[in-house]
């Protein structure tokens, strides 16, 4: 009856899905592609329109004096899941993952950016967070020297940093959700060396999260550096394009956040840091008690590579909390680490992936350890811009000596950006 269940599911969807995918492309993007007209000319044809629209950018509004800019567009994630339990109630979910209404553009100048993201879902579910994603403004001094202001993603973490509207699979892996800062008010200088072969950035955060403030001494410190040796490689996974030549993406990472514990399972942050290894690791060991404030601190490496059809990805963090507290034992450490890869069976339509996760929330506990296997088909229509995808993974959970669980999770999942 599950099977059935989770088979009738995927079929309704698919058939509400499927349809006739709009081109991602204008007639002038082919025409240079296959060296009809050169870049002078397709600059040209190009020009400034006052009204445009692209797929995947959405209707773009600009000013006759080309100072101002405006681009409106949206992405629209529906999901449905089956967990087959190990222990309990199997459940099944359909939802709205993500509803988002992205404006976009530049304002007096085209080295001021700037962008607003705003998700209907999120504001419906999470009052905390009130729906506010992204809302910066950018101010490039040069290309290597650039001012970020606002809320947006910290640079930790190169699959958190990738849209989760470019993702491989229906969503990110454990460890990332886990180790990740994600969203956090503040302000970061930025930059892209050399055409793309470097990029840097290092900033000062609030450190209480997505839309949320506090009044502290204490601020979130998060820097981060990748290097393309190959040329410059996006945060977007799947080689879509089947890339004629390699590129290599290898990057580092670091965070550093004061958070206050004030009670066994409460923090003055609902950061990603909070609820993720650091929740986790202390409601067990010998800091399961202690209250007080934490010097976090955490670090990560990653490198992505894709070729000819092939994408591949992996990433290591670990990480310790330190209580302020004098005692003997103070310090709690966590580490984990993924890998992925992908080949376009139909060269840039259908790909399938395979992924490994493993997660340690407390180094010097042996019986806590989570791990994930899971494997992928997606099928892009439109590149990312219309995909349907589906996953099925088991997670692997360790609860104490000799105690397991074994979780089966099947989701499907159809996304719309425009």
């Amino acid at each position: 009856m599950k099977k059935k269940f989770v088979a009738t599911g995927v079929a309704l969807l698919a058939t509400a899905f499927i349809g006739q995918a709009a081109s991602a492309k204008s007639l002038e993007d082919v025409l240079k592609e296959k060296g009809v007209i050169t870049e002078a000319d397709y600059k040209d044809i190009t020009k400034v329109k006052p009204i445009d629209y692209k797929l995947g950018n959405g209707f773009t509004f600009t000013t006759q004096d080309e100072k101002f800019q405006l681009s409106l567009g949206g992405r629209m994630q529906f999901r449905y899941t089956f967990t087959d339990k190990d222990s309990g109630q199997d459940s099944s979910q359909w939802d709205a993952k993500r509803i988002r209404l992205i404006m976009g553009g530049y304002a007096y100048t085209k080295d001021l950016t700037y962008k607003l993201e705003i998700d209907a879902r999120q504001l419906a579910s999470s009052p905390s967070n009130k729906g506010l994603v992204d809302a910066w403004m950018n101010y490039k001094i040069v290309d290597e020297a650039q001012i970020k202001v606002g809320q947006y993603k910290t640079p930790f973490a190169r699959q958190e940093l990738t849209s989760d509207g470019a993702l491989q699979f229906v969503d990110r892996s454990p460890v990332v959700d886990a180790f990740k800062p994600s969203y956090d008010i503040g302000a970061m200088l930025n930059g892209k060396i050399a055409d793309g072969l470097a990029y840097y950035s290092a900033g000062v955060f609030g450190g209480a999260g997505q839309t949320n403030t506090r009044t502290s001494n204490d601020n979130m410190f998060v820097a981060r550096v990748a290097v393309n040796p190959l040329g410059d490689m996006p945060y977007s996974e799947a080689d879509i394009d089947v890339s004629k030549k390699p590129l290599l993406s290898i990057g580092a990472d670091y965070f550093r956040n004061t958070i206050n514990r004030t009670a066994a399972s409460t923090f003055d942050t609902n950061a990603g840091y909070a609820g993720g290894w650091v929740t986790k690791g202390l409601a067990n060991g010998p800091l399961k008690n202690t209250l007080g404030k934490f010097d976090v601190d955490s670090y990560g490496v990653d490198a992505a590579f894709k070729w000819m059809g092939l994408f591949a990805q992996a990433e290591y963090m670990q990480g310790q909390a330190e209580s302020q507290a004098v005692s003997a034992n103070n310090l709690l450490r966590a580490q984990g680490f993924y890998a992925q890869a992908g080949y376009m069976i139909i060269p840039g339509k259908l790909e399938a992936s395979v992924r490994y996760s493993y997660l340690d929330p407390n180094r010097d506990n042996s019986n806590d350890t989570i791990t994930e296997q899971i494997g992928a088909l997606s099928y892009y229509f439109a590149k990312h811009n219309l995909k349907l995808q589906a996953d099925a993974g088991n997670t692997h959970t360790q609860t104490g000596v000799g105690k397991t669980t074994d979780d089966m999770v099947y989701r499907l999942q159809a996304q719309i950006i425009f």
